[in-house]
């Protein structure tokens, strides 16, 4: 584990992320979010099969547990909050989902602290699932998206350097 030193700022300013950058991470990030989905689904299947099992549930005739979930609103909800609480908890907890980790990018306040509960549930409510990293492409001057804005959060480019030190000061 790297030694950080006292002198080494944390805090220290970095340039706001580009649009190619978000891009990238974005792409990781909907992988890793594939997975995410793939596994609470399992999960939600298992469910379902057990309360079948247990006669807490019977599901009409022709239909599969999956299509019984695919029916309910509340499936969809539970997958959305999900992949929200999985992002938020990245963003809090350190800064960086693992998209944004591979490609050096961090979200902090503008002042470079960590965000708060508030900032994250902000950031995931108004995303639109990446989409709103296409503002970047119009706010030429300081690089921002809807989502930070609304947050009042920024997005930035670490060096090789400060990035591995986020990354041993967070495990």
């Amino acid at each position: 584990m790297p030694e950080v030193s006292p002198s080494h700022n944390l805090h220290a300013s970095f340039p706001s992320a580009g649009f190619g950058r978000r891009v990238a991470a974005w792409i990781y990030d909907v992988l890793v979010a594939v997975a995410v989905i793939m596994l609470s689904s399992a999960l939600a299947l298992g469910f379902a099969a057990v309360m079948t099992r247990a006669g807490w549930l019977t599901l009409p005739a022709g239909m599969d547990h999956a299509a019984w979930l695919n029916s309910s609103p509340l499936y969809s909800i539970y997958l959305l909050s999900i992949l929200g609480f999985f992002f938020g908890w990245f963003w809090r907890r350190s800064g960086q989902t693992l998209g944004m980790r591979a490609w050096r990018l961090k979200v902090q306040q503008r002042n470079g602290a960590r965000i708060t509960n508030k900032q994250a549930l902000i950031r995931v409510l108004t995303c639109a699932f990446g989409l709103g990293n296409l503002w970047v492409l119009v706010d030429f001057k300081n690089r921002r998206a809807w989502h930070d804005y609304a947050a009042a959060t920024e997005l930035v480019t670490l060096s090789k350097e400060a990035n591995q030190l986020y990354y041993w000061r967070d495990l």
